[in-house]
């Protein structure tokens, strides 16, 4: 029975657990603070199958420097971190073309256009099924002139097979009256899902990984033990901890390991935020992402969350002020009727590699570890099936998707 060593109780490194304890090997999950505490807990709860394109789009070179002095701007940079930052920035742009937002709308398409049946799959029998709701997700857009202005990203999810529904804001607010007033055109997007607590969701999965077997220890990961270029242990608070197969899936924490194993990535984690109000007197029907904010307004279990944002701030500052600022201020003008007990802030990180495409699959030929990390903003919705395409590969089984955009070894001078 092999046994699998796995870094990181998120969506993708429970999904991962799931599916090799059903192909039968033996799995350790190990993680700081314990499975959903990380962005698996804070994300919008959307099963956005037609993620399929990324921040980095033609113009934003352009456009970047004046959205960081706009208050009422998605995007924040803590200055102090600039210096840190400079180098995955110029990176970074260097994808904002054509050409590799189409590589990128292909390449994801792959991993995220059947994510609500994934969730089905990788959830049956394990009592979070009742988590997953099929439901449309929604573009807000508070002018019909707000929306053709998008018709870049809408041709690129065209493209790539995302069904949508165009309809007028008067026409969705008969379906979802707390939006009635708020937008002129609603764009909705079929076959799309809701996760209605995400955190909540996978802490079930980690809980039934448990109870099949599954071995979950609360530690700190400090570094990795090395020989030959390989991992040969994760050295943790409770000692060194190896297996036949180790895989990193902790999310932004992953860049120190890779790096040493000469995956060396560029990359960056995307500060992301959100607020919940807590016991609203109206709920919406539905995820619906409002253009104009660039923030998801999602339905959750006695709650309403708003998440969103990007700001690059590294992983060790608290959280600013301002984009809760932000979003509190946008909450109120677009659901100025909604009454609540409580507001409950948060802020995560999202693993942002320079290319937006996440690491899937093995770091050197020999099959000793692997890496399945930076997911941006759609890790919840890949999760199962990056999860799944992992238990593959260290099973031996050769996955039914083209892998080669999301190869870790593509960072790696000789392929080794």
């Amino acid at each position: 029975m092999k046994h699998v060593l796995i870094a990181g109780a998120g969506i993708v490194g429970v999904s991962s657990a799931i599916w090799l304890q059903r192909a039968g090997c033996r799995v350790t999950l190990v993680d700081r603070t314990g499975p959903a505490s990380g962005t698996s807990h804070g994300n919008a709860g959307v099963l956005a199958a037609g993620g399929v394109v990324p921040v980095t789009v033609p113009g934003l070179m352009q456009k970047a420097p004046s959205m960081l002095f706009d208050p009422s701007s998605p995007l924040f940079l803590r200055w102090s971190y600039l210096p840190k930052l400079l180098p995955f920035l110029a990176k970074y742009m260097t994808y904002a073309n054509n050409a590799h937002v189409d590589h990128y709308a292909k390449s994801m398409s792959k991993l995220l256009y059947d994510a609500v049946d994934q969730h089905h799959a990788l959830a049956a029998g394990t009592g979070a099924e009742h988590f997953i709701c099929n439901e449309d997700y929604c573009f807000g857009y508070q002018t019909h002139a707000a929306f053709e202005a998008d018709e870049y990203s809408w041709s690129k999810r065209i493209n790539q097979g995302v069904i949508h529904e165009v309809v007028s804001g008067s026409e969705y607010a008969t379906y979802d009256p707390i939006f009635d007033g708020q937008f002129e055109t609603v764009v909705r997007c079929k076959s799309h899902g809701r996760i209605s607590d995400p955190g909540a969701y996978v802490k079930a999965l980690a809980d039934h990984f448990v109870d099949q077997g599954g071995e979950l220890i609360i530690t700190n990961i400090n570094d990795v033990q090395m020989e030959a270029g390989q991992i040969t242990a994760l050295m943790t608070d409770d000692g060194p901890m190896s297996a036949d197969t180790v895989l990193l899936a902790m999310g932004p924490w992953s860049k120190k390991i890779a790096h040493k194993l000469g995956v060396k990535v560029p990359f960056e984690s995307e500060r992301g935020y959100h607020i919940e109000l807590i016991n609203p007197t109206a709920m919406p029907r539905a995820p619906m992402m409002v253009a104009s904010g660039k923030f998801v307004i999602t339905p959750m279990l006695g709650r309403i969350r708003a998440a969103g944002v990007i700001e690059f701030g590294g992983l060790d500052a608290p959280p600013s002020r301002a984009p809760i600022a932000l979003l509190r201020k946008q909450v109120a003008q677009l659901l100025p009727d909604v009454q609540f007990d409580d507001v409950v802030e948060w802020m995560g990180h999202r693993p942002a590699p320079a290319d937006s495409l996440p690491l899937i699959g093995a770091n050197d030929v020999r099959g000793k570890s692997f890496s399945a990390f930076g997911h941006q903003h759609v890790g919840l919705t890949g999760g199962p099936k990056t999860g799944r395409v992992i238990a593959d590969l260290i099973t031996g089984k050769k996955p039914n998707m083209d892998l080669a955009p999301f190869d870790p070894r593509k960072y790696k001078s000789n392929r080794g």
